[in-house]
């Protein structure tokens, strides 16, 4: 989504370019482009958001993020408890090892081979876990951001909402232009009111 945004400010950084590098047009050029249907560059209603900030800023975006930040401790917790029982698994078997047969030592061994790697697996699939809650989060906020700022646009009469990166397309733009706050307000407001609604 955010490549969609980028590949917005590098077409409209083109159209302004390459508007601005045209001769002026004579009377006749003029008169042979009234009847054209395609909108001038200058007529283009364009305004940007930064991105980042109207994400931090996102009431849902915050409240899904402490989810995920607690589900993350609570998993580090349990990780740690189950860490913990098999280090003192170990130490014992390092301390009675020596009064078990060959074969019990053995199988003692693969015992806890087998429990170190299922740790192991336990671990990775918890932090898969939150990696994947990590990325539905963004897309689905990526996702209600679009369909608010498509309303925002019509709303606002505007034909193009450019996002606002570091290192992205736009290296400029006049804070007439940015409407960062408008949409965090109008974001927050809409999710507020919608959680307002399903608590009734």
């Amino acid at each position: 989504m955010k490549k969609g945004f980028k590949l917005f400010g590098v077409l409209a950084l083109v159209a302004a370019l390459s508007y601005a590098c045209q001769p002026a047009a004579t009377d006749a050029n003029s008169s042979s482009n009234e009847g054209s249907t395609s909108t001038a560059t200058s007529d283009l209603k364009v305004a940007y958001v930064y991105t980042d900030s109207v994400i931090n800023q996102y009431e849902y975006f915050k409240k899904r993020s402490e989810e995920i930040t607690e589900k993350g401790k609570k998993f580090e917790g349990d990780l740690q408890s189950r860490a913990r029982g098999f280090e003192q698994e170990v130490a014992n078997f390092q301390q009675s090892g020596g009064n078990m047969t060959l074969n019990q030592q053995r199988a003692k061994q693969e015992e806890l081979m087998k429990k170190e790697q299922n740790l192991v697996t336990y671990r990775d699939n918890l932090m898969q876990e939150l990696s994947v809650d990590e990325t539905n989060l963004y897309n689905e906020v990526f996702e209600k951001l679009q369909q608010y700022l498509k309303k925002y646009a019509e709303e606002q009469n505007l034909d193009l909402i450019l996002s606002y990166t570091r290192g992205g397309a736009i290296w400029y733009g006049k804070e007439s232009f940015d409407v960062t706050q408008s949409v965090i307000e109008g974001l927050n407001q809409e999710y507020n009111q919608t959680a307002a609604d399903s608590a009734k």
